[in-house]
């Protein structure tokens, strides 16, 4: 093995050390959600070290370790699912200010199932052209998969100054374009909404203290790069969303 890949080796093991570390304190504290994502990629890490390295015994000792690290997280994926079905399961993601990472594909996919077929979105501040292109994003997203989405129920507020004629135009173009794509946005406004939350039938339920718009406004208009990238779009201060199962 030459030096370069010795090194590469070593780094593999490091780090898959680490992650399997991080797991099993992630473990004890209860946090399985977090504990089996790092399992899982503690897994991913070590299988690397197995096949690059040609040392028969340490081939052995990390296959073990690798088996003991599969067993467990099966039996966290068990538990995690048995709370979904009992409606015990919740995960709180707490973002700070000038955070970024955070996308709606970041933050919501894991819940998109193939057998998400309806959504609720109640926000009241579906309003400002920039609120209008966070649904748009959030519904494009939808429209991506891999859950397969007939069905959007948007309740939100009308806009209360000159706005609401540009608020009514924007969302009957969603509507429209959604339509296009065999899904169909039911639209209502109420005066009285003031909680946020998504809902997806098949039983998750997603609170956010300030809906959809967690995204600082940007500085500039539409014609700076990453405008539409939200990974690279900087947060406001949140604390959520809570996913719960209904």
């Amino acid at each position: 093995m030459s030096r370069t890949g010795g090194d590469s080796t070593a780094a593999l093991e490091r780090a898959g050390a680490e992650t399997v570390k991080r797991a099993v304190e992630l473990d004890i504290a209860s946090r399985f959600q977090e504990s089996l994502v790092c399992y899982q990629e503690g897994i991913d890490l070590l299988l690397q070290v197995v096949k690059a390295t040609k040392d028969e015994a340490k081939k052995h000792r990390y296959r073990q370790k690798i088996s003991e690290y599969m067993t467990r997280a099966e039996d966290i994926k068990k538990h995690i699912e048995k709370e979904k079905q009992d409606g015990k399961y919740h995960k709180q993601i707490r973002i700070e200010e000038n955070a970024t990472g955070f996308s709606y594909e970041k933050v919501f996919q894991e819940y998109l199932s193939e057998i998400v077929s309806e959504v609720w979105v109640e926000d009241p501040y579906i309003r400002s052209v920039h609120q209008l292109y966070n649904f748009l994003r959030f519904c494009e997203m939808l429209v991506k998969g891999p859950c397969k989405v007939k069905t959007i129920h948007l309740l939100t507020s009308y806009d209360e100054g000159s706005g609401k004629s540009q608020q009514v135009t924007g969302l009957d173009e969603i509507q429209q374009s959604l339509r296009n794509y065999g899904v169909t946005l039911n639209i209502a406004f109420s005066s009285s909404i003031h909680d946020r939350e998504i809902r997806f039938n098949n039983g998750w339920m997603i609170k956010i203290g300030r809906g959809l718009d967690y995204f600082k406004r940007p500085q500039l208009h539409h014609d700076r790069i990453w405008c539409c990238d939200l990974d690279s779009d900087v947060l406001l201060p949140l604390e959520g969303p809570l996913t719960d199962p209904c």
